[in-house]
């Protein structure tokens, strides 16, 4: 056992000493070597910076959920008054496109709790805000704004008490809430947040991560190949003197060891130069504190551990097919074309593991989103195996041209591995990005209402939340008083909410009554002709109420001294139809003028006001929101044809805005890297070239259409492929197929225009190495 052991030792230290000479080698070979190591680092760096950010992801969501869990309450919490109570409502509001967190607070006590980040309650009229919302309404933008609560701020919400540094926050005091409105609790914090997330949304969010985590991938693979025409011919002189075949390679997986650890620690200082100013570019709702940006231990040892294995595996790949001689380098590829059948591999085990998707989400057992992860992940890794095999296909029929294609069209015929290695990364990342874009668009459909309500008498809407007491027309009266006479504001009408009871039925059989003149009905139904006095029942795939039936009007939970009023459905009642998609529509029983009614005055349950607001006024919604708050703080303002998405949807978009930004800076800064490697790999084929006449715009341009033809290959390709796995998509998501070209062709512009300024940026580096003294050699 000893003696099999020593040997195996041995074997373990002569390898690691070689890979200890192949890291010593890539520091002392040069100015080229250390030129090659620099290369191999930054493009390195570059992907080991987003993979950390990537991998920070995780704790930065526990952190917002931590902060958000802490501040909430039970809103469900039944608690009787004492010393250590509070009332508190929601009163979140908007201004300008920012979305603002609002509470309405009224301590019961002197042992009121607390929020996080409150040090004291604000009293009535007082108000303590974020940081954020403070430097708001100090500014000139603010100042409509600072009307919408007449309260003045007495303090600032701490960090712990806020999701991010850019959150509009506050608290408001207030003596007017009472328990049919509000909530009233005994301390803050929830444990019970997570509510889980729709199946379509986990698809979502899983081929995000996909899509923008492959192209890091590609890009960090290609960067660690930098250099092979140096690095083989160091290996020759290796051979020369001594070394066997597996020895070189060895030794050169040693330099690329030595370049990912380098990246590593470039990876590193990018991840931390870039947590402040790319905070301060993010929308409000996803800022983060600086602490919250630190990588979970196991993704960040994951990344560390992986990079060198991967440049590793790499360098040993790219060397099968090379054989390295004393006297030389001899790549077995020369002379053979790309086979096609095993590219097809992936592409097809893609489609193998996304087919269950055709059937929907609805079915699928827990954990799906794995399954279409790795089914996204390898129907876009077939396109980086494919794309080699378009090139070579392509450029192999091209001819002709001037002399700047000729000289690009031969080099790709010559060699296209290395022109294609960063394309394919673009190709990859694009593809992604079409296919995410049509999903996207699925899940906006799911969960987006189309509202083809009437626009052209009320744009707007306003929810009181106070409930109506037995002086309701009074409140009414007051509520449309203040809303016409808000500026911005032409009109404003209201419709009102009976609960009507048929004579004999169980409480819980009660439909609800909208009671408004014909204007504002027209609202919430197709009414056609239309005066006063008439009703209309509402068509509904239930049994819809019928003419002659009498109804008990008001609220049966109320205690009152009256009897509650009895009303019959006329035998005039016309049965209409909801506006379609209107989901207002889809609730109504009966609407009725006030004038069929009679003589009862019910109360009502609840009131809508709609108002029409003044088209030249571009603040007219925000004023419409002052004077609503100054009624009821906790009021809801929307627009009628507001089309509302989820606020975890939103937030999915605003990420993914985000990381495409952050994937296109990627793809250009990679592509800058590796044009200027290829260029510095071919001074003396430049300066030779410049050495015989050739003219400085013949060589750009040749250059430029080096990566031009691969990557309007690329891009084909990958239009091909992301509308396909699109279509796909959709399907899994239940929503029709649609394929969004303005999009396509915005994020396939998008791609080329980086890599054209990217190839542009590169031009100055070669017209430096384009020189006869290029042709010097040591």
């Amino acid at each position: 056992m000893s003696a099999d052991g020593a040997p195996r030792r041995g074997a373990i230290a002569r390898w690691a000493g070689e890979l200890a000479l192949g890291m010593r080698l890539s520091v002392t070979g040069g100015r080229s070597g250390l030129a090659r190591l620099v290369m191999i680092g930054l493009g390195v760096g570059l992907g080991a910076a987003m993979l950390l950010i990537a991998a920070s992801v995780p704790t930065m969501v526990a952190a917002y959920d931590t902060r958000a869990a802490a501040r909430d309450v039970d809103w469900g919490e039944t608690v009787p008054r004492g010393g250590d109570t509070l009332l508190i409502d929601r009163a979140d509001t908007q201004y300008r496109g920012r979305e603002i967190y609002g509470r309405l607070v009224e301590p019961e006590g002197e042992r009121a709790p607390l929020p996080p980040g409150v040090t004291r309650w604000p009293a009535p009229g007082e108000m303590v805000v974020s940081p954020a919302l403070a430097r708001l309404l100090a500014g000139d933008e603010g100042a409509l704004l600072r009307g919408r609560w007449d309260a003045r701020v007495v303090g600032t919400i701490g960090p712990d008490g806020l999701a991010g540094p850019g959150e509009y926050a506050f608290y408001l005091g207030t003596d007017r809430l009472d328990e049919s409105s509000a909530t009233r609790v005994r301390s803050f914090g929830r444990n019970d947040l997570d509510e889980g997330v729709p199946p379509v949304l986990m698809l979502l969010g899983g081929v995000g991560v996909v899509v923008l985590l492959l192209p890091v991938a590609i890009f960090v693979t290609t960067a660690v190949r930098f250099g092979g025409e140096a690095r083989d011919r160091r290996l020759a002189a290796l051979r020369l003197v001594g070394a066997d075949a597996a020895m070189t390679r060895r030794i050169a997986a040693g330099e690329s060891l030595a370049g990912a650890l380098l990246g590593l620690a470039v990876g590193g200082l990018l991840y931390l130069a870039v947590r402040l100013p790319v905070n301060g570019l993010l929308p409000a709702g996803l800022t983060f504190y600086p602490a919250d940006l630190r990588p979970v231990p196991a993704l960040a040892v994951l990344v560390v551990a992986l990079v060198p294995v991967a440049s590793v595996l790499v360098t040993l790949s790219a060397l099968r097919r090379v054989v390295v001689e004393p006297l030389g380098v001899v790549r077995l590829s020369a002379d053979r074309r790309r086979k096609l059948w095993w590219r097809l591999i992936l592409p097809v085990a893609g489609l193998a593991l996304l087919y269950p998707l055709r059937s929907g989400l609805s079915g699928q057992a827990q954990g799906f989103e794995f399954q279409v992860m790795a089914g996204v992940a390898a129907l876009l890794a077939g396109v980086a195996l494919l794309l080699p095999w378009v090139v070579e296909a392509v450029v192999r029929r091209l001819g002709g041209g001037g002399v700047a294609w000729q000289l690009a069209v031969r080099r790709l015929q010559l060699d296209s591995g290395t022109a294609v290695r960063v394309v394919s990364g673009i190709a990859v990342s694009v593809a992604g990005l079409i296919a995410l874009q049509g999903l996207l668009a699925a899940v906006q459909t799911q969960y987006a209402a189309e509202n083809r309500r009437h626009t052209g008498r009320f744009q707007a809407m306003v929810f009181p939340t106070s409930r109506l007491g037995a002086d309701w027309a009074t409140e009414l009266r007051r509520w449309e008083t203040a809303l016409n006479k808000a500026p911005g504001v032409r009109a404003a009408d209201a419709v009102t909410s009976v609960a009507a009871t048929p004579t004999g039925a169980a409480r819980d059989e009660s439909i609800r009554v909208l009671v408004g003149d014909c204007a504002v009905l027209r609202q919430r139904a197709q009414l056609g002709a239309c005066a006063d006095g008439d009703a209309f029942v509402v068509a509904s795939p239930e049994a819809p109420p019928r003419p002659g039936t009498t109804y008990t009007l008001g609220d049966a939970t109320e205690t009152t001294a009256k009897p509650r009023p009895r009303w019959s459905l006329p035998a005039s009642a016309r049965t209409v139809q909801p506006h379609p998609g209107d989901p207002l529509s889809a609730d109504t029983a009966i609407l009725v003028t006030p004038a069929a009614l009679g003589g009862s005055r019910p109360t009502p349950s609840g009131v809508t006001h709609y108002v029409a607001l003044d088209p030249a006024d571009p603040d007219a919604l925000d004023r419409l929101r002052n004077a609503a708050a100054r009624v009821d703080p906790a009021a809801h303002v929307q627009l009628i044809e507001l089309r509302t998405f989820d606020g975890t949807l939103l937030t999915i978009r605003q990420g993914l805005l985000v990381g495409t930004t952050a994937l296109l800076l990627l793809i250009g800064a990679s592509l800058l890297v590796n044009v200027a490697e290829q260029l510095r790999e071919r001074r003396r084929l430049l300066a030779v070239l410049v050495a015989f006449g050739t003219r400085r715009k013949t060589l750009g341009g040749s250059v430029l259409f080096q990566i031009a033809i691969p990557v309007m290959l690329g891009l084909v390709l990958a239009v091909l492929t992301g509308t396909g796995l699109s279509a796909i998509l959709q399907a899994a998501a239940d929503a029709p197929v649609r394929f969004d070209w303005l999009g396509i062709g915005a994020t396939s512009g998008a791609a080329a225009l980086v890599v054209l300024l990217s190839t542009a940026a590169s031009l100055p580096l070669l017209w430096r190495l384009a020189k006869p003294g290029g042709l010097r050699s040591e």
